[in-house]
């Protein structure tokens, strides 16, 4: 099982990034995943979900803060999924991580590395 994040970055107050997550090693099609962030100090926050195939890929955002900001969506031919995230604001900045959030242990238990969000001017 592997999950890689990337696309985080330095961006200005106002700006947007696009976060992906590739993912490996189990039929990605078949689950539902999930963006979380963890700021400094503080709890992983869940941000968006969007399910899996049979699902009809749904989506669901949990972060009030992030609602109307941030988008998920995923391309099952690439095995990847995306958060994009406009209007980012300074107390976006965290670490964000994909997730498979139902399944077996071995995938839901599994973490990437992450990628750092950093919004400053």
């Amino acid at each position: 099982v592997q999950l890689v994040e990337s696309g985080g970055g330095l961006v200005q107050p106002g700006g947007s990034l696009r976060l992906s997550c590739v993912a490996s090693g189990f039929p990605f099609k078949d689950y539902h995943m999930t963006w979380y962030r963890q700021t400094s100090g503080k709890a992983r926050e869940l941000v968006a979900e969007i399910g899996s195939v049979h699902e009809g890929s749904s989506t669901h955002y949990y972060l009030d803060a992030g609602k109307g900001r941030f988008t998920i969506s995923r391309d099952n031919a690439k095995n990847t999924v995306y958060l994009n995230m406009n209007s980012l604001k300074a107390e976006d900045t965290a670490v964000f991580c994909c997730k498979v959030r139902r399944g077996p242990d071995y995938l839901v238990n599994y973490w990437g590395q992450g990628t750092q969000v950093t919004v400053s001017s």
